[in-house]
């Protein structure tokens, strides 16, 4: 734009303007200082080299290249509607499985890249990328693509992958079913289940649901894990146990985890310790009752301690036996507060057999 100034000076009105002609006479050729308008695809055009048939794309802004990239990508993954949360626990002993190569030991032949599958998550796209970036001063703009026919090849092959996995988890006698592997095995196979799920809405949406079909949820695995729970009887045993407080608080973690306690030869057994100690202080006002408790879950099959847990509480009062009350009330709150939750963390981070 040409700015206009007007100089008063002596009573007259000069206007000095700036003028551009061509020296040629070949006639006044404007000067713009205009932005450029971006690339078509910014404005949710189609791109010249990622056409729709063969890639699904989605544009990113941002304050920097970096910014808008991963706007890029969040775009692109909104498109397929992933909200299947997998329980981060179980995910983290997946993966270590993956790692470790201990899926070989229930399936035959798993020819995927285990690192594929160990990337593989919710909020990632396998075969995604930035195809074309473009900024101005003030914004920054990323094309996120994906290749069809390359994701139909790496989500179908992952699906194909993780559905062998889970027939060799689940497939295995009554007797093996019945115990805490086997209880283990179907919650990993819950697990990649879901993950399949996510696998097949991609495929839906790039135009190959032929490959997501038949695909059981997680949540069927999951009830018969809980089924398994059921059918494993668990013992809780406690010695120097008063009115059965801390055996009612450690069978209250096992049912509201879906076990049942008690039985005749029970294959588990929550073996529970009691050892008080008066701590008695001459001429204080104050009796104290110390209270240390040990429990071991014992597999009795192999006779290995799968899970231990103590610790040791003091309470006092002016009388023995209310400070020994005290003393089994703080500890059966505690057991409360503590063992459901460490057993659930157990269970979740066991890894099959």
């Amino acid at each position: 734009m040409f700015r206009v100034k007007f100089i008063m000076k002596g009573g007259l009105l000069c206007l000095a303007m700036i003028l551009v002609s061509c020296a040629t006479g070949g006639g006044a050729t404007p000067v713009s200082t205009a932005v450029p308008a971006g690339p078509e695809w910014t404005r949710g055009g189609t791109h010249e080299r990622f056409h729709d048939f063969m890639y699904l794309t989605a544009v990113g802004s941002g304050n920097s290249r970096r910014a808008a990239e991963i706007n890029a990508i969040g775009q692109l993954v909104a498109i397929f509607g992933m909200d299947i949360q997998v329980d981060e626990r179980l995910r983290e002993s997946y993966q270590e499985v993956m790692r470790s190569g201990a899926a070989a030991t229930w399936t035959h032949d798993v020819a995927l890249e285990r690192d594929v599958v160990i990337e593989a998550g919710m909020d990632n796209l396998i075969g995604a990328e930035i195809g074309d970036f473009w900024e101005t001063r003030r914004n920054s703009y990323a094309l996120a693509v994906m290749n069809r026919a390359r994701a139909v090849q790496i989500y179908s092959e992952m699906i194909r992958a993780n559905q062998e996995i889970i027939d060799g988890l689940t497939n295995m006698s009554a007797a093996e079913r019945n115990t805490l592997d086997g209880f283990s095995r179907y919650q990993f196979a819950a697990v990649i289940a879901d993950m399949n799920i996510s696998y097949g809405a991609v495929l839906s949406v790039i135009g190959a649901p032929q490959y997501a079909q038949g695909l059981r949820r997680g949540d069927d695995f999951r009830r018969g894990a809980q089924e398994i729970a059921t059918a494993i009887p668990i013992s809780v045993n406690v010695r120097n146990d008063r009115a059965g407080r801390i055996q009612g608080a450690f069978a209250a973690a096992f049912s509201d985890l879906g076990f049942r306690t008690g039985g005749t030869s029970p294959r588990y057994v929550l073996d529970v310790d009691i050892v008080l100690l008066p701590t008695d202080h001459p001429g204080a006002r104050v009796i104290f009752t110390r209270m240390e408790l040990n429990a071991n879950l014992i597999d009795t099959s192999t006779g290995a301690v799968l899970l231990p847990y103590s610790f040791n509480v003091r309470e006092g009062h002016a009388t023995q036996s209310e400070a020994e009350n005290r003393t089994f009330l703080v500890a059966e709150q505690r057991i409360n507060n503590e063992y459901r939750e460490m057993l659930s963390n157990y269970l979740s981070q066991l890894i099959p057999r």
